[in-house]
C-alpha cells in the first residue's frame, strides 16, 4: 500500500504527524525498552574481563531514583503543556493550536521525561531479577548516567520554553514561520509544479464526495491519471478551500473534444479534504490566523490594539517577503503538462489580511495609521523585474478602504 503512495502525499501526512502528541513519546518509550536490553549484549563480549565491577544496589538506588521522580515530572510537563495550549486557543485564535502542539522542544521534553520513566522501571526489573552481568551492569549505569544527563538538560531547556509557550508574541511567531514556509513552497512552485491556466472552465466537472477543506493536492498523481487517460486537468479548487458536492474540485477535457473516460476517483482521491485547514501547502491560511489575532485583540473584551499592531508589521514583513525574487536553482519546473493550476491571487492575500484588521482597528487611530503605513509601504516595493502592479493596486485600494472605514467610524 505505501509503495502506491507518492511522495509529496507521504511528506504530507507525516507533517500531520508532528501534530499528534503521542508520536515522539510512544518512539522514545520503544528506545528506551531496546537501549535497557542493549546493555545485555554486552555480557557476550570481550567486556565482561575489561569493565570496572558495579554493585547492583548502585544502579538499583539510581534507576528507582528516576522512577520515582520521572512520572512526577512527566505528569507536570502535560499539566503545563495543556495550560499553554489552552492560553495559546484563548488569548490568540483556535487555529493556532496545531503550531503549538507541534512544538518541538515540548515534545521532546515530555518525550525525554516519559521515556526515562520506561527505562528506569524496565531495567530497574531486570536488575532485579539478576538479568545482567558485570559488563552489562556496567553498560547499564552508563545508560543511566547518560540519561540523567539529557533529562537535566530538557528539563531546563524545557522551563525556559514553557515560559514562552501558549504567549500571543510566541503565538504569532509561530504563525509567521509556518506561512513564511508556505510562502516559500509556493513561491518555488506557483502552480504545484502543473502549467499555468490556459483555458476558461470547460469540460467535465469533478465534485468532491465529502464537505471540507482542500488540504493537499496530488498533483503527481493527476498527471499520471491524465497522462494515461490522455486528458487535461484544471484543478478549480486550490488547497485551503471549502468544498462542497456542488462545487467542482477539477474540470476534466480532453483537447480533442472526446472525452472518454468516466472513472474519476483516482482523481477525487488525489484531492485530501479535511475538516480544518492546514498551515503547510495553505499560504492563506496562515494570513487569516494573524488577521484573526489582531481581529480578537481589537476586541471591546480585550482591547489590545499593541498586538494588533505587532501583527500588522508581521504582514508587512511577511507580503516583503512574498515580492522578494526566488533564487532560479530553486524553482521547481512545471513538470506536470497535464494539470493546469491557478496561481494564488494577491488581491486575495491582501483580503484575509487586511480586512479585519481594517474593520476591527476603525475606530482606534494608532491602528489606522500602521495599517495606513504599511499599505504606502507595500504599494511602493517593486519585484526583481521593476514592477509590482498587482500588489501595488491591492495595497491601494485596501488603504482607501480602510480609510472610509475610519471616516465612517468617526461620523458617529
Amino acid at each position: 500500500m505505501l509503495g502506491n503512495m507518492y511522495t509529496d502525499r507521504i511528506k504530507f501526512l507525516l507533517s500531520r504527524f508532528r501534530e499528534r502528541l503521542w508520536v515522539k513519546p510512544l518512539a522514545v518509550c520503544l528506545l528506551s525498552i531496546a537501549a535497557a536490553f542493549i546493555a545485555k549484549l554486552a555480557d557476550d563480549t570481550r567486556l565482561i574481563d575489561i569493565v570496572p565491577s558495579i554493585t547492583s544496589d548502585a544502579i538499583e538506588t539510581l534507576l528507582s531514583i528516576m522512577a520515582s521522580s520521572m512520572l512526577v515530572i512527566a505528569t507536570l510537563s502535560v499539566t503545563s503543556m495543556v495550560s499553554a495550549y489552552a492560553s495559546a486557543s484563548s488569548t490568540a485564535t483556535p487555529r493556532s493550536f496545531s503550531l503549538v502542539v507541534a512544538d518541538d522542544a515540548s515534545q521532546n521534553a515530555l518525550s525525554t521525561f516519559v521515556g526515562a520513566f520506561i527505562f528506569s522501571i524496565v531495567a530497574l526489573t531486570a536488575v532485579k531479577n539478576n538479568y545482567f552481568q558485570n559488563a552489562g551492569i556496567f553498560i547499564l549505569f552508563v545508560l543511566t548516567i547518560t540519561v540523567f544527563t539529557l533529562v537535566i538538560f530538557m528539563f531546563v531547556r524545557w522551563v525556559d520554553r514553557i515560559a514562552r509557550l501558549g504567549r500571543i508574541i510566541s503565538t504569532i511567531d509561530k504563525v509567521e514561520y509556518a506561512t513564511k514556509n508556505a510562502f516559500i513552497v509556493r513561491k518555488r512552485a506557483p502552480t504545484l509544479c502543473g502549467v499555468a491556466v490556459k483555458s476558461e472552465k470547460q469540460g467535465e466537472p469533478i465534485y468532491a464526495r465529502c464537505v471540507g477543506y482542500i488540504q493537499h493536492i496530488d498533483i503527481e498523481a493527476i498527471d499520471k491519471w491524465a497522462s494515461k487517460a490522455e486528458v487535461r486537468v484544471a484543478v478549480a479548487t486550490l488547497p485551503g478551500t471549502f468544498t462542497a458536492p456542488d462545487r467542482p474540485l477539477a474540470y476534466v477535457y480532453s483537447p480533442d473534444g472526446k472525452l472518454q473516460e468516466d472513472n474519476f476517483d483516482c482523481l477525487i482521491d488525489s484531492f485530501q479534504i479535511g475538516g480544518n485547514r492546514v498551515f503547510d501547502n495553505d499560504p492563506r491560511f496562515g494570513l487569516i490566523v494573524l488577521s484573526e489575532i489582531a481581529s480578537k485583540a481589537l476586541s471591546p473584551a480585550v482591547n489590545d490594539p499593541g498586538t494588533a499592531i505587532d501583527v500588522i508589521g508581521t504582514l508587512l514583513r511577511l507580503f516583503t517577503q512574498w515580492n522578494e525574487p526566488v533564487d532560479k536553482d530553486e524553482i521547481k519546473p512545471n513538470c506536470y503538462k497535464n494539470v493546469e493550476v491557478p496561481e494564488i491571487m494577491v488581491e486575495d492575500m491582501f483580503d484575509d489580511a487586511f480586512t479585519a484588521i481594517a474593520r476591527g482597528g476603525a475606530g482606534l487611530v494608532e491602528v489606522s495609521i500602521r495599517l495606513q503605513k504599511t499599505l504606502v509601504s507595500l504599494a511602493s516595493l517593486k519585484d526583481f523585474e521593476g514592477n509590482n502592479h498587482e500588489m501595488k493596486e491591492a495595497a491601494e485600494y485596501y488603504s482607501r478602504l480602510a480609510l472610509k472605514r475610519f471616516e465612517v467610524s468617526y461620523e458617529y
